[in-house]
C-alpha cells in the first residue's frame, strides 16, 4: 500500500480544500414579496419578509 513520505503541510492541506470550497454555486430565488433576488431559507433584507410574514423592520 502506498504511504506518503512526509506529512502534507496545513498551508497545502488549506490550500487544496480551497479549491472544494469555492466550486460550490451560491443559489437565489426571487422573494414572493418585493421580487428582489435573496438566498433560499433568508430573511429577505430588501423588505423584511420572512414565510409571509414582517420580521425586520426596514428604515427607508
Amino acid at each position: 500500500m502506498a504511504v506518503p513520505k512526509q506529512k502534507r503541510s496545513r498551508s497545502r492541506t488549506h490550500h487544496k480544500r480551497a479549491k472544494i470550497y469555492r466550486a460550490v454555486k451560491v443559489t437565489v430565488e426571487k422573494c414572493p414579496n418585493c421580487g428582489e433576488y435573496k438566498m433560499p431559507h433568508r430573511v429577505c433584507l430588501h423588505c423584511g419578509y420572512y414565510n409571509g410574514r414582517q420580521v425586520l423592520e426596514i428604515a427607508e
